[in-house]
């Protein structure tokens, strides 16, 4: 048997908006010019939306470059808006980096934010690499991103650890103190 699908009648692709923060206009130069945050690591999927962003911001995008150990799939091309947007890859540019190039103006460095990062990282993300003049690499921002991330989990299991306590002070060998260890105050209270 013999199945014929006919196009038309398949439903049109939804293209969810690009999440992209650019570095605003002015005379400084970073080596970010700003974050890019895709839903998964499907560039066929994940590249139309932000191309089409980037066509009206900064004009046309004709090739992208990504280091492939990020992306389970590099394709030669994608099809963006009735033409093609050629991509290469390169294992020497940064994981963390994607490399946007247009013949009439020029070339962006975007940092990309893994799809599974927590909303709370990308926004600090996102932030860091949109600021102008920044001389932080994607790797460095993404190393920090994990200090910081490892902070504040490590904050929340201390506070955490103290609400199970009952807000109970420590004992310099890390066990609670009872009531009765605390010493008597002059009145009697405790």
């Amino acid at each position: 048997m013999t199945t014929t699908l006919d196009r038309a009648a398949q439903p049109a692709v939804v293209l969810r908006p690009a999440r992209l923060s650019l570095t605003p206009k002015t005379t400084l130069a970073g080596l970010l010019d700003g974050a890019w945050w895709p839903y998964s690591r499907d560039l066929e999927v994940e590249l139309p939306a932000l191309a089409a962003v980037l066509d009206e911001t900064w004009g046309r995008i004709t090739r992208v470059s990504v280091n492939p150990s990020r992306w389970p799939v590099v394709p030669r091309t994608v099809a963006v808006a009735g033409r093609v947007l050629h991509v290469g890859w390169f294992t020497e540019q940064d994981p963390d980096k994607l490399i946007l190039l247009s013949y009439t103006v020029g070339r962006w460095d975007l940092l990309v934010i893994p799809p599974e990062t927590e909303p709370a990282a990308a926004a600090r993300l996102m932030t860091a690499a949109a600021i102008p003049g920044s001389v932080l690499a994607a790797n460095v921002l993404m190393a920090n991103e994990a200090v910081i991330g490892r902070g504040i989990r490590d904050a929340g299991r201390r506070e955490a650890s103290w609400e199970d306590e009952g807000g109970a002070c420590m004992s310099t060998f890390g066990e609670p103190f009872g009531r009765s260890a605390l010493p008597l105050s002059a009145n009697g209270w405790r």
